[in-house]
């Protein structure tokens, strides 16, 4: 063993592989294509997710991966390979590469040969990967499908399984949106959480930061301030609407605005904001006056509007054209 070893990361998600069976295939599988039979398969992760035949999910040794002879791609970009190294170290690999296997032990790739060099470069003995004992690749594109809107997945799992399957399985933002029960929007703002810094994400998929303190680091552009500023709405307890306001005035130093708010004779109204910001994945605002109070919900767009009032009352759903 090698003391020096990158040590893997678990417990941070796996994307699309927390969608399927898990488990290597039994001595008698076939290597050359067929199913596996049902006790190679292993048992579902989630409850309630559907089977997906051809498919399973392991962690394969990166040595016993060879690329694909005919892979069209033969230059890398060595900044944003240096980036997803860095990624992968700090947070480990969301998205598996997706392999067909060649032997007892040796796999080819079919798809994410940057994450599997990346994670070779990062010192990972392992790599998570969808192996995959078919070829019909729109079986299990649809199987993925599905079985994404029955999981619950944590906002940067979700985000890598967005990711994945627009850019490994040809799936457009339509067909994604219309299989989930999301809208555009929505998906897009999930897929924004991919450009946070690996520290911050890494907080993300434990569950330390909500998804609406994530959206709200996204307008820090500096890495630096975005990591140091996620660290202190650690350490202070900082509110998703008391981050917006520090955001706002770029104020990253100062003590969060919640520490001198007004008005403390109702202070269950900054809890509620909060919540409704979340819920609604927008800025949301609750005051309170002497006679009457008022909520004020922001939206982007036409669209991102319907999304809130589908949210606020998911009749409406059914009431659209189809």
């Amino acid at each position: 063993m090698n003391a020096n070893r990158q040590p893997q990361r678990r417990g941070l998600g796996r994307g699309l592989g927390s969608l399927i069976p898990t488990g290597p295939p039994s001595e008698e599988t076939p290597v050359d294509g067929g199913t596996p039979d049902a006790g190679s398969i292993g048992q579902l992760d989630v409850a309630g997710l559907a089977p997906v035949s051809g498919a399973y999910f392991a962690e394969i040794p990166v040595g016993q991966i060879q690329p694909n002879k005919v892979q069209p791609r033969q230059v890398f970009d060595e900044e944003a390979m240096a980036e997803l190294v860095h990624s992968i170290k700090e947070i480990g690999v969301l998205q598996p590469v997706v392999v067909r296997r060649r032997g007892p032990e040796e796999y080819e790739l079919v798809m994410g040969e940057r994450r599997w060099r990346a994670s070779q470069a990062a010192g990972l003995d392992l790599v998570p990967a969808i192996v995959r004992e078919t070829d019909d690749v729109d079986m299990l594109r649809d199987a993925l499908l599905e079985n994404l809107h029955r999981s619950q997945l944590n906002p940067l799992e979700e985000a890598a399984a967005y990711a994945q399957m627009l850019d490994d399985f040809g799936c457009t933002h339509e067909e994604l949106a219309s299989r989930i029960g999301r809208s555009r929007p929505q998906i897009s703002n999930t897929l924004r959480l991919l450009k946070l810094t690996p520290a911050v994400q890494r907080r993300v998929a434990a569950g330390v930061l909500s998804a609406g303190h994530a959206r709200s680091l996204l307008a820090i552009e500096n890495p630096e301030i975005q990591d140091r500023l996620a660290a202190k709405v650690i350490a202070e307890g900082i509110s998703v609407r008391a981050l917006e306001e520090i955001v706002a005035l770029r104020d990253v130093d100062s003590p969060a605005p919640r520490a001198t708010r007004s008005k403390p004779h109702a202070p269950g109204l900054v809890d509620l904001a909060d919540r409704l910001s979340d819920r609604f994945e927008t800025r949301v605002k609750v005051d309170l006056g002497r006679a009457k109070g008022k909520i004020t919900v922001e939206f982007g767009s036409l669209d991102d509007l319907q999304r809130i009032v589908d949210i606020m009352d998911p009749r409406n759903r059914n009431d659209r054209p189809v």
